[in-house]
């Protein structure tokens, strides 16, 4: 990898292997020696955190990763305190900032950003990897890598991925959760997805193009009770009002949430998923259902991007367990 900026450039076979690699990684957390080996592996590589969108996990789990390999991260989290605010572009601000680090992890609220970004460094004397980590409405890439870690993990026991049907519930327009993950989804046999939204939180048709493209089975429904009691994995998203324009979310979403009392109409073995935050539509009582996966997607985030990390640098065949 030169760069991680879309869910589209992943195949089968990385993904097959990102699961193997983060889950020797996450064996190394089991010990001191483990842990001490881990931050071995790239003290002498710096990072540079640009967040100018409102995160947590990814950040966090993106600072942690960093300090799991040893990696010093700096940040910026407001472009008000860089010389954007002097009137500077952005992509001269992030060029500034590549003479000073081995890898950028950029959050924007700009669509396209990212890989404006990659571009021009990648014609500069100093080239870095830039690591998506969301870009507006459009792309998430390494949320949607987790994602299929955790339905991986979840789902080993009845199969993996293939054959299974996911119902996506939610902004499904707007949401770049749903967008990078449906793109991976491609890569999986017999896959079928369920879209559940209201009419005007619809996907766009670029998404549909691309599920049509890739021979993926699609439905999208209002009808959102049929929708989970059919699903082996619910993935929920809330409203992403951020991006609201005319009202657009005004509309009674009430009928999607995921209440407590829904869960005895899923499946014994029905995976609950969310990329969090959440709002009213998963209900905090869930939380005690086995089937809720959420909080654990959310620590394998942290595991999957320490691995994405170890790719980038080239690092990821010392990932081997030696006798700790």
């Amino acid at each position: 990898m030169r760069h991680v900026l879309s869910s589209s450039q992943f195949d089968r076979q990385f993904l097959d292997y990102l699961y193997q690699l983060t889950t020797t990684i996450r064996r190394f957390d089991k010990s001191r020696e483990g842990i001490v080996y881990l931050r071995s592996l790239l003290p002498h590589k710096r990072a540079m955190l640009y967040f100018t969108q409102p995160s947590t996990r990814t950040f966090l789990s993106f600072q942690s990763a960093c300090h799991i390999l040893g990696i010093t991260a700096s940040e910026i989290r407001d472009a008000a305190t860089s010389s954007e605010r002097k009137g500077e572009s952005v992509e001269d601000s992030l060029r500034t900032f590549s003479s000073y680090v081995d890898l950028i992890i950029m959050r924007s609220p700009i669509a396209g950003l990212c890989d404006r970004v990659a571009t021009l460094l990648d014609a500069t004397p100093r080239p870095v990897p830039i690591v998506n980590a969301g870009s507006g409405p459009d792309e998430h890439p390494t949320q949607a890598l987790l994602d299929i870690y955790t339905l991986t993990r979840s789902l080993r026991l009845r199969g993996g991925i293939d054959g299974k049907t996911i119902c996506m519930v939610g902004d499904l327009k707007r949401g770049r959760t749903v967008r990078s993950l449906s793109r991976l989804l491609t890569n999986y046999e017999d896959v079928k997805i369920i879209f559940a939204s209201p009419e005007n939180f619809r996907i766009e048709d670029d998404l549909r193009r691309a599920l049509t493209r890739a021979g993926t089975r699609f439905e999208e429904t209002d009808e959102f009770l049929p929708a989970i009691a059919s699903a082996d994995a619910i993935y929920m998203t809330r409203i992403q009002d951020e991006y609201d324009v005319g009202g657009e979310s005004a509309t009674d979403y009430t009928r999607f949430h995921l209440k407590a009392s829904h869960l005895t109409s899923l499946k014994e073995d029905c995976v609950i998923m969310h990329p969090l935050p959440r709002r009213d539509e998963l209900d905090p009582e869930i939380d005690k259902d086995p089937r809720a996966k959420y909080w654990r997607q959310e620590r394998n985030g942290m595991w999957v991007r320490v691995a994405v990390l170890t790719m980038l640098f080239d690092v990821d065949s010392r990932v081997q367990l030696p006798d700790l």
